[in-house]
């Protein structure tokens, strides 16, 4: 407790900020949300540990640790942490469609979110441009779509890889499977339908008819719970199929019943030669031990960022990364591979009317029910079913308006875009690492080239455009000395504006002192205006020879 007379604290864990103040009225709000999120969250499981090349069941393990993590230590009402489509792809690439490799992979990815949540790194996501975010998230999209087709078409044997996934599946398209097909175009457009409805649905006023108000009701529950809709639909039809002794679609099949058991992940592999020690798991999972927590982080917070600005509440990003971390290290003692924030999902919840994040509770106990009682029904539900609530998800993360919007805004911005976008078809972590060092890059170098304004006069006035940093002082002595020493007359003096430049380092210092000297050389003298005072310290402290200043017209 605080101590008499002094400030109450905020409390450290985020649960404490809302449970004491929690209200009848949000009850049945969160329950509603909660139920709603639930409904989507079962069906996308099973979708999405399909696109992961895992076991199905392994979504709906993946499902419900992180609704119950996020309700202690979430800072965002809105959120809800599970398997994406994103996260999916990822751990396709890296954990080789083996359940040992995913499940530390979640564990690993969950350490290295808790350390930088703790040493408080989360400013290195900053360095992931939008134009990086956007070419990944685009290109993804493409793949995980197409890497849907051959489930729609009822292919079999097609290849991962996306260029080969592309060749064989138009090479066998004569092989496409009638009944899958139909039924996988079928819930694509029942889908499509209901997303597009429930954008175009009005608000129901209460003043308006109980009979409106219901009808209003039953579209709203339609459309948000359409993927459950959509794949309880085709479950009846292969069902009614089997009991008539034929079966057109390629279906899931039976997926164990029961509560994975809680137990840590595993740290070695046994193989067909022996066994895989962990170093050696390490290794091959290689760079996917960055990008995935990266991923997942970058994800999280853009999530909880968006929806916390649109309903007026604030997020802590550290608090975020902690709850990611925790939420993955746990999960992977239920056999998890590793989750993220949900923008679907959390989209639903918002719009479900959702007041805490307590929603998430509910949601993560409709997916428990589900693995201890439903796997038998999931036997029938069919791969094209599935493939059609994935490509309903993925088709919307395409930003077409991207490429336009930059090229009328800042068309230096599309190389990196184009770079992420194209390298993601070949391999994702290729794609991101390179449109990061492109960015990089092209950071780098307007710190090295900043904007030099000159004015030739009676004197030679040059303001640096912004702030002065090592790598721009051979930059700025250039431009000093070709403007001065190739006048026809000379100007005597020339003043350096420094009103830009908030801080410089001992390389600047260096190479200033090397310009006084240069230009004295030649007879000229270099004094400093507009001097800010962490500036002009140092400038005093290195004791430059020659060193003259003056304050700025707005300083004197």
């Amino acid at each position: 407790p605080a101590m008499p007379g002094s400030r109450c604290p905020r409390p450290a864990l985020p649960i404490l900020r809302w449970l004491p103040r929690y209200s009848r009225a949000w009850l049945s709000l969160d329950l509603l949300a909660g139920l709603a999120v639930g409904l989507t969250t079962v069906p996308q499981a099973l979708a999405y540990a399909e696109l992961a090349g895992l076991p199905l069941q392994y979504g709906l393990y993946s499902s419900f640790m992180g609704c119950f993590v996020y309700c202690f230590l979430g800072t965002a009402k809105d959120v809800t942490l599970g398997p994406t489509a994103i996260m999916s792809l990822l751990v396709s690439s890296y954990a080789f469609h083996e359940p040992v490799y995913a499940v530390l992979l979640a564990f690993l990815s969950g350490c290295i979110q808790l350390a930088m949540g703790l040493l408080h790194l989360g400013f290195l996501l900053d360095f992931i441009s939008c134009p990086v975010i956007k070419g990944f998230t685009s290109a993804a999209s493409i793949t995980i779509s197409f890497n849907q087709i051959k489930n729609i078409l009822g292919l079999q044997g097609i290849p991962r890889q996306f260029f080969l996934q592309v060749y064989e599946t138009l090479r066998r398209i004569g092989e496409t499977r009638v009944g899958d097909a139909v039924l996988g175009l079928t819930c694509l457009a029942a889908l499509t339908g209901l997303r597009a409805m429930k954008s175009r649905l009005p608000r129901a006023a209460s003043a308006e008819p109980l009979a409106v108000r219901i009808s209003y009701l039953i579209v709203w529950i339609s459309a948000t719970a359409r993927n459950a809709l959509v794949v309880l639909f085709a479950g009846l039809v292969a069902y009614s199929f089997q009991v008539m002794g034929s079966q057109p679609f390629r279906l899931t099949g039976s997926i164990p019943q029961g509560l994975p058991a809680f137990r840590p992940p595993r740290f070695s592999l046994a193989a067909p030669n022996g066994t895989v020690p962990f170093q050696s798991m390490v290794q091959d999972m290689g760079v996917g031990l960055a990008v995935v927590p990266l991923m997942g982080l970058l994800e999280t917070i853009a999530i909880a960022k968006a929806f916390a600005s649109q309903n007026g509440y604030r997020i802590d990003p550290n608090q975020e990364l902690l709850a990611l971390g925790v939420a993955n290290v746990l999960g992977s003692f239920v056999s998890s591979y590793p989750i993220t924030g949900s923008f679907g999902r959390t989209a639903v919840n918002a719009q479900s009317g959702v007041c805490t994040p307590a929603g998430g509770l509910v949601t993560g106990a409709l997916v428990l029910l589900s693995l201890a009682y439903l796997t038998s029904l999931f036997y029938y539900i069919p791969k094209a079913a599935l493939a059609a609530v994935i490509i309903s998800a993925v088709v919307p993360m395409f930003d077409a308006g991207i490429f336009r919007t930059l090229w009328r805004v800042k068309r230096l911005d599309l190389v990196p875009l184009c770079v992420t976008f194209l390298l993601c078809f070949w391999e994702v972590q290729y794609g991101i690492v390179a449109g990061v060092l492109v960015s990089g890059i092209l950071l780098l170098y307007s710190i090295a080239r900043p904007p030099i304004k000159v004015s030739e006069g009676a004197v030679l006035l040059v303001q640096p455009g912004s702030s002065l940093h090592f790598p721009a002082v051979e930059h700025l002595r250039d431009s000093v000395c070709s403007h001065a020493l190739a006048a026809t007359s000379p100007p005597r003096s020339i003043i350096l504006d420094c009103c830009h430049i908030s801080s410089i380092d001992y390389t600047v210092v260096v190479g200033l002192a090397e310009l006084l000297q240069e230009l004295r050389k030649h007879g000229l003298s270099l004094a400093f205006c507009g001097l800010k005072d962490p500036v002009l310290q140092v400038l005093l402290s290195a004791d430059l020879e020659g060193f003259q200043h003056f304050p700025s017209r707005e300083e004197a």
